[in-house]
């Protein structure tokens, strides 16, 4: 596969940085492909702003860091913020629209809005957040599997909290496999929990 760059951000406290380990460690260790872990996190332990990112590739991976991402997990308004615009036109976009004000015009990117805080509160918690956001980028991606995923969560996380992490992924996996993928130019429905994918950017005029 060509390179694929992934971006995670939102805040210190939500699990950015182990969401992005889990995902490299996937990748690398049970996908057989190359992949490069970056993270960046403010001075503060919790509340401050976090990054992860995992650039992806069958070939040699010679700059590490996200140059215009395929794919963005915003898990917090200033993480959307500070990098909406760093997201590629027909990107896929990852939002919980329960906690981040959705950006006005999403026509040219995939929008999927998903209510990850919900759903890990359901699962054991507002800490596994994060699995829940990372159970709907691996549905997204059929290049990763999710035996890969649970392989690396359990490698990544405490022992005692496995269980509630596997089932975080589980349920942001199983919300959108319940979901319509069918490409459709809606605003979003009242629903705001539903998957909205948006047009693909149109074609420049000859």
């Amino acid at each position: 596969m060509k390179r694929y760059e992934i971006r995670l951000a939102g805040f210190g406290g939500q699990g950015i940085v182990t969401a992005g380990r889990v995902l490299g460690t996937a990748i690398s260790m049970y996908e057989g492909k190359n992949s490069v872990n970056t993270q960046s996190y403010g001075p503060e332990s919790r509340g401050g702003a976090c990054r992860s990112e995992v650039v992806v590739s069958d070939g040699e991976i010679y700059y590490p860091s996200v140059r215009k991402a395929d794919l963005f997990v915003a898990l917090s308004q200033a993480a959307l913020d500070a990098y909406i615009g760093d997201l590629k036109p027909g990107g896929v976009l990852i939002v919980d629209p329960d906690v981040v004000e959705l950006p006005a015009d999403h026509k040219h990117l995939v929008l999927v809005a998903i209510p990850t805080l919900e759903l890990a509160q359901q699962a054991g918690g507002a800490q596994v957040q994060n699995m829940v956001a990372l159970g709907a980028l691996s549905t997204l991606l059929d290049w990763i599997s999710p035996v890969s995923c649970e392989k690396a969560i359990a490698e990544c996380v405490p022992a005692k909290t496995l269980a509630a992490n596997l089932r975080a992924f589980w349920s942001g996996r199983e919300f959108l496999a319940g979901q319509s993928t069918e490409r459709k130019s809606v605003p979003l429905p009242k629903d705001k929990r539903l998957l909205v994918v948006a047009n693909e950017p149109e074609e420049p005029a000859e």
